[in-house]
């Protein structure tokens, strides 16, 4: 399973969500990789901490070693580096992706990531943080996944831009990847006692998008998890927002299993 977490929008947890699914799917004996396309680099620093900075090469440099191929190509498994929770990897990012995406575009470098990541046959779940932009980086993990959960905070910019994003990630299906399945609206940062997000939210789900079901609320602990580069299952198993994200996780199994018996 390979699944891209995705939104144009910066700010709605897309690396915090990345993260945490797959440190639960770590913790329940998968083998689990997390891609980070984004410059920011947040979910690479929220896995390795400060040891990111050494962690290479990193997905950049994979990158870059598909304009030169006068150098030596290195295996797609160089690129992955083990982080301190057992099961889990990951690819880090790096802030030369910013000025690599020019070259890789005008080069039609679109399909790397996705022949590179279908060489990686021993993983059993891939998560693919991507940057707040439906850039080069964003199509290629569009392009390289099964799945495309798509996080959302509750307010009226968020709302118009989620509408563009749905085309967008048809039209990128129906042009490069058909086996694309959005899996769902994972509304995040939830205060159910506020009348906006309510209205909002149930809005969604009469205009029939594919809201999920779990909601994640809002919570100081993210951050706390954050600084000590521990994801919730591993920093505060028994709270809350802990449980809510456990409870996303067996939705989304349980929604891939019902798609899978109806194909």
């Amino acid at each position: 399973m390979k699944r891209v977490v995705f939104n144009q929008k910066g700010g709605v947890g897309k690396s915090t969500i990345a993260c945490n699914l797959a440190a639960i799917a770590a913790a329940r004996g998968r083998r689990t990789l997390v891609i980070d396309l984004d410059t920011q680099g947040n979910a690479s620093r929220y896995l390795l901490g400060d040891a990111v900075a050494e962690a290479s090469p990193n997905v950049a440099d994979f990158f870059e070693q598909s304009l030169n191929f006068r150098v030596r190509t290195l295996p797609i498994e160089s690129f992955v580096h083990p982080t301190p929770f057992e099961n889990l990897f990951v690819m880090p990012a790096s802030p030369v992706l910013a000025d690599l995406q020019g070259k890789l575009e005008a080069r039609s470098k679109i399909l790397k990531l996705r022949k590179a990541l279908d060489e990686l046959d021993d993983f059993d779940e891939m998560v693919i943080d991507t940057p707040p932009a439906l850039n080069f980086y964003t199509r290629s993990a569009l392009i390289a996944a099964d799945g495309c959960l798509i996080p959302f905070d509750c307010d009226d910019f968020s709302r118009q831009a989620l509408y563009g994003l749905m085309e967008e990630v048809e039209e990128l299906r129906e042009d490069h990847n058909e086996d694309l399945r959005v899996e769902g609206v994972v509304v995040n940062q939830f205060q159910p006692r506020a009348n906006l997000p309510q209205r909002i939210v149930q809005e969604l789900i009469d205009e029939g998008l594919p809201v999920l079901d779990t909601m994640l609320s809002s919570s100081i602990k993210v951050r706390e998890s954050h600084e000590a580069s521990r994801p919730l299952v591993h920093f505060a198993p028994s709270h809350k927002l802990t449980e809510e994200f456990v409870a996303l996780f067996d939705e989304l199994e349980k929604r891939r299993k019902a798609v899978r018996r109806k194909g």
